[in-house]
């Protein structure tokens, strides 16, 4: 059994399919099927059952998937302790972070660290915060920027972000005019909603009684998307105030806070504490706080 089959199976299994791990492992499919083959052979059982086009795993797989994993994570934590025996920060480290994070709150944080760790390699992880601690537990992501609160106790939080949520309207609209504005005055409105994530969640709730009156015209997978739909004049939202700081400033949007209501997001570097933790992600944490400063809990 040789670490590059247990990886090649551990991608198999996540994706539910050879092709999409080949994808994944810039590999062909015929090469990984040979890598599932031999290690079939090898143990004597079958680790997969194909049922459609789909694959799960078998009772073998699922152990081999559990130990996998620890096989995986224990050679990735071996050469990262060689590596700082001689005092060298290098490596690969895995950051999750949802997209939003990535454009606005952590390229300050990417380029000081860089700067000075140039030998670490940064692989990023993009998708929601429950997702990023999932894969955090599958010991698949070194660190996350998640929405806090977290309270898994493996894990060791650090506040380094909050921003608040304002109205985000086209530069006329007729919003402008006002210093702030009530939850009421946006149920007439065509609003403009992200598909998934904290905010979506944020918003069903405080919407949640006006569910019947509201008009959701359209729902967005990412930031960008909205900024562009929202300027273009087709609905308006609520973003984060930073998110939208670039196009405030030229004219494009207006941001209006609301009226007796505070929404706040706040943002967390997390680590696991149960494991060896890297001079990398060590260096990684102390970049971010550099940049942002580190939040009372």
């Amino acid at each position: 059994m040789e670490l590059d089959q247990v990886t090649a199976f551990l991608e198999v299994a996540r994706q539910h399919s050879f092709s999409r791990a080949a994808e994944k492992l810039y590999r062909t499919q015929p090469a990984i099927s040979a890598q599932i083959r031999a290690l079939e052979q090898e143990f004597g059982q079958k680790l997969f059952d194909r049922s459609g086009r789909k694959i799960f795993l078998t009772p073998a797989g699922e152990v081999l998937y559990e130990y996998g994993e620890k096989l995986v994570a224990l050679h990735r934590e071996t050469l990262q302790r060689v590596r700082e025996a001689q005092d060298i920060v290098a490596g690969k480290l895995v950051v999750g972070a949802n997209e939003a994070t990535c454009l606005y709150v952590l390229p300050l944080v990417f380029a000081g660290f860089k700067r000075k760790y140039p030998q670490v390699g940064i692989s990023i992880y993009r998708n929601f915060s429950h997702k990023i601690l999932q894969k955090m537990a599958e010991h698949q992501v070194d660190i996350g920027i998640v929405t806090l609160p977290v309270s898994q106790n493996n894990l060791k939080v650090m506040p380094i972000f909050e921003d608040e949520l304002q109205v985000v309207v086209p530069a006329k609209h007729p919003l402008t005019k006002r210093a702030a504005v009530k939850i009421e005055d946006l149920i007439p409105e065509p609003l403009i909603f992200p598909k998934g994530g904290h905010t979506r969640e944020l918003l069903d709730k405080i919407f949640r009684e006006y569910q019947n009156q509201l008009h959701i015209s359209m729902e967005l997978a990412s930031v960008e998307s909205i900024k562009k739909f929202v300027g273009a004049g087709l609905g308006i939202s609520l973003l984060s105030r930073t998110y939208a700081e670039m196009e405030t400033k030229a004219g494009i949007l207006k941001l209006v806070p609301l009226q007796g209501m505070k929404l706040v997001r706040r943002l967390g570097l997390v680590y696991r504490t149960d494991h060896h933790l890297s001079r990398a992600v060590q260096a990684f944490a102390e970049a971010a706080v550099a940049v942002h400063g580190k939040l009372s809990a």
